[in-house]
């Protein structure tokens, strides 16, 4: 399996021979809404379409003074089901010769059950003796930029085209992978990756941009590298776990030469209007119940079973859903992507 794939190609890297553990599972669908407490908290619509997983209290607002994720919510549609997280990134769609839009669903990870959604990765430090320190109540942080058009310093954001059985070659936005979304037909989808740093500051739970309280490690790890690996820096003393987003983007009912453009050009576009790929972005907030992630982070606990945390049945996680708060049409063929007039 290509995720085992992932835990064993960082292992050769770093000279390790013990299994590198890593929580994945999948958390499916559970609106997809012009909403962004993050960045835009209070505003209906928000600028752009995101599609959020986790937990059913999702609004908004979520202030994070007020806002108990995990007291507030009553279902989750991830397969832990203490984490009422919520999780969420752009949209993808696909511009037709005609210059009409449609939305592109997503489809479940290898070896998961879900719909569509968000596949999800927590991996703790690949040292067994390195202590990770699990988010507190109120965490927040945001990786990559809506705004970006040109290549950014957002490298752990990347797509990469899939063959149709899967890619082993696992690296975490390492080569095929690119800040660009692919410009041929994908027979397997595309994927988009977004990796979270593993450095905090330990004092702040957010910050006005979001990222100021978290970084990526200044030694000791390269850009390739997944887990919290490596030195932090001294202004970010704090090992976090990487938390990880992977989204299958299901492109394959548009590999048809006569829906694309006439000149062959690429014709995805994120819901930011964004037709080159530099724009897709991860929102994380923190919801896990009581100390659950902490007992799954010191017991090393591996693909989507832990015996510290309670987990549900995939059909359990389909059925949290919420309806849109924004009323209006996102899919069928659109004349514009909602809230984008220009894609640029």
């Amino acid at each position: 399996m290509q995720w085992k794939a992932l835990a064993l190609t960082f292992l050769v890297k770093h000279g390790l021979s013990q299994s590198l553990p890593m929580m994945r599972f999948g958390c499916s669908q559970l609106v997809v809404d012009r909403l962004d407490p993050l960045v835009n908290p209070g505003s209906i619509p928000s600028p752009h379409l995101h599609q959020i997983v986790g937990g059913n209290s999702f609004n908004a607002s979520m202030d994070p003074l007020t806002h108990d994720l995990p007291t507030e919510s009553t279902c989750t549609s991830c397969t832990f089901s203490e984490d009422f997280s919520n999780y969420w990134t752009a949209v993808l769609y696909f511009r037709a010769r005609n210059g009409t839009f449609k939305r592109v669903p997503q489809f479940e990870s290898e070896g998961l059950k879900a719909n569509g959604g968000i596949t999800v990765y927590y991996i703790p430090s690949y040292d067994s003796r390195s202590t990770v320190t699990a988010f507190k109540p109120g965490f927040r942080m945001l990786v990559g930029d809506a705004s970006l058009r040109t290549p950014g310093t957002a490298r752990k954001v990347c797509h990469r085209c899939m063959p149709a059985s899967g890619d082993n070659s696992n690296l975490n936005c390492a080569s095929p992978d690119t800040q660009t979304l692919p410009t041929g037909f994908c027979v397997g989808g595309i994927r988009s990756v977004i990796t979270f740093p593993t450095c905090w500051d330990g004092k702040n739970t957010d910050s006005v941009d979001h990222m100021s309280h978290v970084a990526y490690p200044s030694s000791g790890a390269s850009d390739t590298s997944v887990g919290a690996s490596g030195t932090c820096p001294d202004s970010h003393p704090v090992k976090i776990p990487q938390v990880m987003f992977e989204v299958m983007w299901d492109t394959r009912p548009f590999n048809d030469k006569d829906l694309w453009p006439e000149d062959g050009s690429q014709p995805f576009v994120w819901s930011t209007g964004d037709k080159d790929g530099y724009s897709q972005h991860g929102d994380y907030v923190f919801g896990w119940e009581g100390d659950s992630l902490q007992r799954a982070m010191n017991a090393r606990c591996n693909g989507d079973v832990c015996s510290e945390l309670k987990v549900q049945s995939p059909e359990e996680a389909m059925k949290c859903t919420k309806p849109a708060v924004v009323k209006e049409n996102i899919d069928g063929w659109l004349t514009e992507i909602p809230g984008m007039a220009v894609v640029t």
